[in-house]
């Protein structure tokens, strides 16, 4: 029985790993993906949050609020629809920005990021990685894919006394956050922390001259607690790495 079912969780395993799903891409940013910066999930400068140049923006039906940010994918083009324009192999890209609707346009023509399509506004380099530049915009296949980082997960702290603002970046595992805490080495306990936009949290106590633990769970329900993350001394506007990652 036990094997049976160890069987049962490899074969389940495998068809969520090769399940692939339809979509489009279009790109943007430019040749160097500079226009990419900034963004919908606040990461600003992407190659200091651990994210490069291979990332996208993504549809409403696949941004999900804000909740997607930081989730890794990995994209295809379907050469079974457009062999002209597809180059083989894939890509796997971050989400890092939300790429609005566009009502005045229809949904096949112009208005790719319209409810309900799934799309990915890749940026300009990573496109070019499974599609060649003339096409525009190609119907590729995608799936979820676990997200590899370099160095612990870190937290960017902004805001003013009882308001702290928390970006939560180069999060491996699935990638995206869906709860987080905070605590001070003055609090009684943590404090759980609301989605204020994008991957930013926040906290409404007053945590200065206090060394500050955070804990993290992301989609697929891990959860890691992080110790004395930033010093007591920490400022707004500093960015701290704890030593683990998912």
């Amino acid at each position: 029985m036990v094997v049976v079912v160890m069987l049962l969780s490899i074969l389940q395993r495998a068809v969520m790993v090769a399940a692939w799903t339809a979509a489009h891409a279009t790109f943007y940013g430019g040749s160097d993906a500079s226009g990419t910066m900034g963004g919908a999930c606040g990461y600003g400068a992407l190659s200091n949050g651990g994210y490069g140049t291979n990332t996208a923006a993504l549809s409403t039906a696949l941004f999900n609020g804000g909740q997607m940010c930081g989730a890794c994918f990995e994209i295809r083009c379907d050469a079974a629809k457009v062999p002209q324009w597809c180059l083989s192999g894939s890509i796997i890209i971050t989400a890092t920005n939300f790429c609005p609707p566009n009502y005045a346009l229809p949904n096949d023509n112009g208005g790719w990021c319209n409810p309900p399509l799934q799309h990915f506004d890749m940026s300009q380099p990573a496109f070019l990685r499974i599609a060649q530049y003339k096409a525009g915009i190609v119907p590729v296949k995608y799936r979820r894919t676990p997200c590899k980082r370099s160095g612990g997960i870190r937290f960017t702290i902004a805001g003013r006394d009882y308001f702290e603002l928390v970006l939560i970046s180069n999060v491996g595992g699935r990638g995206d956050v869906t709860a987080a805490w905070i605590k001070g080495s003055k609090s009684a306990g943590w404090e759980r922390m609301q989605r204020n936009w994008g991957a930013n949290w926040q906290s409404n106590s007053y945590l200065n001259g206090q060394t500050l633990s955070f804990m993290v769970t992301i989609s697929s329900g891990k959860t890691l607690a992080m110790y004395n993350v930033a010093p007591a001394n920490w400022q707004f506007g500093q960015t701290f790495a704890a030593s683990q990652q998912f």
